[in-house]
């Protein structure tokens, strides 16, 4: 498989699948959502399962014109419509989970609930997000702007396995992963770095398979290679960089919403740990980043466990 460098090939790869993707959609009462689940129903690749106030639901013109490939469960409470959305996937109804305007709290209360929820126990749950920036050659994800607040050395390390799946299904066999601090210099000031330190000797012996894992990087001698050059930094990474795993969530989430609104990026972001993937957009976000994130869903579906075993053998 050629890597998928774009979001249009992105598309493109999913249509030339011919198959559609299960998708349980909470509250998607929302002009955006509305204009994300239209576009991949025309695109082909995926079907909806709409779950929330059918009154309003019903009111899409665009979405009457899929009946085979759109059904409605009118629940009025956003809670149990959360909840419910949560059981189908669980029995196998549905192979994507994706929020509308629910509040992210109350659809990872769902989520998390300890015996009826999505999240296996001792997995961690986490965020990682791709964008496909005007002035960068390819895609370029990003972990993790929306979910833990500081990461311990575990996780970071799930972080890290999470990415170097999604990137497999996106057909890049030797992902370039730089662990991102405001040096290049390890430091007992931020423990991270020292955590840098112990990961990229993990990579070193082989423990994430076919991978190049450096840091500390600061974002710019990540992807930029001149910019190494006049620093005199000798990296692996050669301002090629794949991933981006950054110290804390607000630096990600710094990046994320700067890169978006200076840079024109497009985005896409997709919670991972829990048995299936879910499209957790802001309430804000455009119409075309929650498109993006379900096509990122529907590609890592596909073979996700047997990717997952293949890269760790002793998950």
């Amino acid at each position: 498989m050629e890597p998928i460098q774009s979001f249009a090939q992105l598309t493109a790869h999913l249509k030339k699948q011919n198959r559609r993707k299960r998708i349980a959609v909470v509250c998607a009462n929302d002009p955006n959502t509305e204009y994300a689940i239209a576009r991949a129903l025309e695109e082909g690749f995926a079907e909806f399962l709409m779950i929330g106030d059918s009154s309003i639901l019903n009111k899409y013109p665009t979405l009457r014109k899929f009946p085979k490939y759109v059904k409605t469960i009118h629940i009025d409470d956003p809670d149990e419509a959360a909840r419910e959305a949560v059981s189908i996937v669980r029995e196998g109804g549905a192979d994507i989970l994706m929020k509308g305007i629910i509040n992210t709290d109350n659809l990872l209360h769902a989520i998390l609930d300890k015996e009826k929820g999505l999240l296996p126990k001792g997995k961690i749950l986490t965020h990682l997000a791709v964008m496909e920036i005007p002035t960068y050659h390819k895609l370029l994800f990003f972990s993790d702007a929306a979910v833990i607040p500081r990461p311990t050395l575990q996780q970071r390390i799930e972080m890290i396995w999470y990415s170097i799946c999604t990137c497999r299904h996106f057909g890049i066999e030797q992902p370039r992963i730089a662990l991102i601090h405001c040096t290049e210099k390890v430091s007992a000031k931020f423990p991270h770095s020292l955590d840098y330190v112990n990961i990229v000797e993990l990579a070193e012996a082989g423990e994430f398979g076919n991978v190049i894992i450096d840091g500390p990087l600061d974002v710019r001698t990540s992807c930029e290679q001149a910019s190494g050059d006049i620093k005199g930094i000798v990296s692996p990474i050669n301002g090629q960089a794949d991933v981006l795993i950054f110290p804390n969530i607000e630096s990600g989430n710094a990046f994320y919403k700067s890169v978006s609104l200076f840079a024109k990026a497009e985005m896409a972001g997709l919670l991972q740990g829990p048995i299936c993937p879910v499209v957790l957009p802001s309430r804000s976000d455009s119409g075309l980043s929650k498109y993006y994130s379900i096509a990122m869903a529907c590609l890592q579906v596909s073979g996700d466990c047997e990717c997952r075993k293949q890269i760790h053998p002793n998950s």
